[in-house]
């Protein structure tokens, strides 16, 4: 895979060679297409709704997405229908490999420097993820996502498809499962060195949102304070887990937005 740029230049460049800063604070301020290029091929193959293999065998991993709905056959057809045989040039915060030797980019189709992910959730054949992004990235990512929701495209037309967090049942079929999640927050406790976001009286069954003090105190720097949420209507995103009981761990302010009515 040909590479553009070195990432350690861009960083010095950017961020005038401030060591203290990370390459994701520095690119804070970069939409998705804008981010750095980290290299760039021609699509042979589509792996899986999230996964292409490039003609020098290289995989790339959509980054800041998730399929959408439980059948992946249309956004497999989609991603088929716009990336192979097509030259992409890879754009990301930096080229390091998962453990599984992917690597995690935005993907842009040349010539027309159209973005993957945007068409993907556009069509409403993916979710915003949870993956570690550049904030302006991000909520281009979401503003995409709401718009698709809004006019019913692809998996919007269905019903359900953010999940009511009072049904406890319904809650307990995601476990494993990645889901957005809507609800009123009950309550905001904090036991231990655990913050708890309750959207049930029974604390022990009902679906809950689990964070770590530390992120905790880091959601609190970024301007959200978690006891201002009690009586407020919030959507989550994230893999359901079985905590005594259905929750799902937050491990970034990103993943929590108030549910006004778009």
């Amino acid at each position: 895979m040909a590479f553009r740029r070195n990432r350690a230049r861009w960083v010095a460049a950017i961020c005038g060679g401030a060591a203290l800063l990370t390459r994701l604070d520095c690119a804070t301020a970069a939409g998705c297409a804008e981010l750095p290029v980290q290299g760039e091929g021609v699509v042979a193959a589509v792996i899986d709704p999230r996964t292409l293999r490039l003609a020098d065998g290289a995989e790339v991993r959509l980054a800041g997405i998730e399929p959408a709905g439980e059948r992946s056959d249309a956004g497999v057809a989609l991603l088929v229908a716009l990336t192979v045989g097509r030259r992409v040039v890879l754009h990301g915060v930096d080229d390091v490999p998962d453990r599984y030797g992917r690597q995690s980019a935005f993907v842009v189709i040349e010539p027309e420097a159209a973005l993957v992910q945007r068409r993907l959730l556009t069509e409403g054949r993916a979710l915003v993820g949870i993956d570690r992004v550049p904030a302006d990235c991000r909520k281009e990512l979401l503003a995409v996502e709401a718009a698709a929701r809004a006019a019913a495209s692809g998996i919007w037309v269905e019903w359900g498809v953010i999940k009511n967090a009072a049904n406890s049942g319904d809650m307990v079929s995601r476990i494993g499962r990645f889901t957005l999640v809507e609800g009123r927050v009950v309550s905001v406790r904090e036991v231990g060195s655990t913050v708890y976001l309750n959207f049930s009286g029974r604390w022990t069954r009902g679906f809950a949102v689990t964070i770590s003090r530390r992120v905790a105190a880091a959601i609190e720097t970024a301007g959200l304070s978690l006891k201002s949420l009690t009586g407020q209507r919030i959507r989550v995103r994230g893999w359901v887990e079985n905590r005594a009981g259905p929750g799902i761990v937050l491990r970034d302010v990103a993943q929590v937005e108030r549910a006004g009515g778009d």
